[in-house]
């Protein structure tokens, strides 16, 4: 069920064939690992020359679970599943903050579903945020940044979601709001 296109960039960045990494971490019994150990096993059998080594042992990680079946795509290590999307959009991080925040005014509801309590905003000198709680239990959270050239970056994060199918529900949802900015 994992994507041939993160097994090629598992590969084009280890220096290590996909087929490679399959058959060390199954010799290591990975198929009884959680996450972690996974992880963690990977990171010790990535190959000298690779850079970002943490970065790809977690990447090495997932696509593993999902080769193995551990995993679907969508679906983090503890279980629920959860969707994320981007969008390059005009402006600083602070003209996307306040775009965003036009998008969302009405703020009760999400897709159809009441937010818990009240949304918040935080920034850093690099990055503005915004997050939610939703009534059904799941949790949203904007990430912006500069892009540069006059763009900034927003990426949202939908997470606690119970299924893959909920994953598509929410697709268009977010799809749709991140178009208005």
């Amino acid at each position: 069920m994992v994507s041939p296109t993160s097994t090629s960039a598992v590969a084009t960045a280890t220096g290590r064939t996909w087929p490679e990494w399959v058959s060390l971490l199954d010799d290591a019994g990975a198929r009884q690992m959680n996450h972690t150990e996974i992880a963690r096993l990977a990171l010790e059998l990535m190959p000298e020359g690779a850079r970002q080594k943490e970065w790809w042992a977690q990447g090495t990680a997932v696509a593993y679970e999902q080769h193995a079946g551990l995993r679907v795509p969508g679906q983090t290590c503890d279980g629920d599943f959860q969707l994320s999307t981007t969008r390059t959009v005009q402006g600083d991080k602070d003209d996307a903050l306040a775009a965003w925040l036009d998008a969302v005014a009405a703020g009760e509801q999400l897709g159809g579903v009441l937010v818990e309590g009240l949304a918040t905003t935080s920034s850093t000198e690099k990055w503005r945020y915004w997050r939610a709680r939703l009534a059904d239990g799941t949790r949203v959270a904007v990430s912006i940044s500069d892009n540069g050239a006059g763009k900034a970056s927003v990426g949202l994060v939908h997470s606690k979601l119970d299924s893959a199918e909920a994953i598509e529900q929410w697709r268009p949802v977010w799809k749709d709001l991140l178009a208005q900015l």
